[in-house]
């Protein structure tokens, strides 16, 4: 487990609430329910930090949700006790995943690569643990094309990583580069925020 990423989370996890703003999660909402409303069958939830994306979760499902920080889940707990389903809540780096290849059908992300300090390994482990034909849908907010955002993300990356995510990351380039076949992207606010349909060819082994 990489002790300085985990280290960072558990200390942001009492102030992450706040950090992560009441109203930008309200503006994401209707995407987010959108996006988790497609969960079926055997789902891995990546990084559920302090739960705050259970509310958005269709009712009834069996979900594993998995956590760098143990401080985060210890905050998640309560949202996990109200959801009308089952997740199983694990302290877990995903560069070190313990599942065993093929498991889920679907996994999701939400705002996560951002965070992650290797993130094409840690979506070739994401490749691994799924099954040949399964989803990875994301809500991810990723650098821009576009100038003069460009450069303001490169510029405010080095200091935003040090507390919490990256701003400039290509993650749908990263998406590629680990083996998934990119189905579809919504954009939902300029080339920055936005949702990634991505599958594990059936062919993958």
């Amino acid at each position: 487990m990489d002790m300085i990423t985990k280290g960072k989370w558990d200390r942001a996890a009492k102030s992450f609430d706040y950090m992560a703003g009441i109203g930008a999660e309200k503006r994401w909402a209707p995407k987010k329910r959108e996006l988790f409303s497609h969960m079926d069958g055997k789902i891995l939830f990546l990084a559920l930090g302090t739960g705050l994306d259970i509310e958005f979760f269709p009712p009834g499902k069996e979900i594993t949700a998995i956590d760098i920080s143990s401080a985060m889940l210890s905050f998640a707990q309560p949202r996990i006790e109200k959801y009308s389903g089952t997740i199983e809540a694990l302290e877990m780096d995903v560069h070190d995943l313990t599942f065993p290849d093929n498991h889920f059908d679907q996994i999701y992300t939400s705002c996560t690569f951002c965070s992650v300090p290797r993130p094409i390994e840690g979506l070739k482990a994401l490749h691994r643990v799924l099954k040949p034909g399964g989803e990875l849908r994301m809500f991810e907010h990723t650098g821009s094309r576009y100038q003069p955002f460009k450069l303001m993300m490169d510029i405010m990356t080095p200091i935003s990583g040090k507390l919490g995510p990256d701003m400039n990351r290509d993650t749908t380039s990263y998406v590629g580069k680990a083996g998934f076949y990119i189905k579809a992207i919504d954009y939902i606010y300029m080339d920055i925020v936005k949702t990634i349909l991505a599958e594990k060819p059936s062919t993958a082994i």
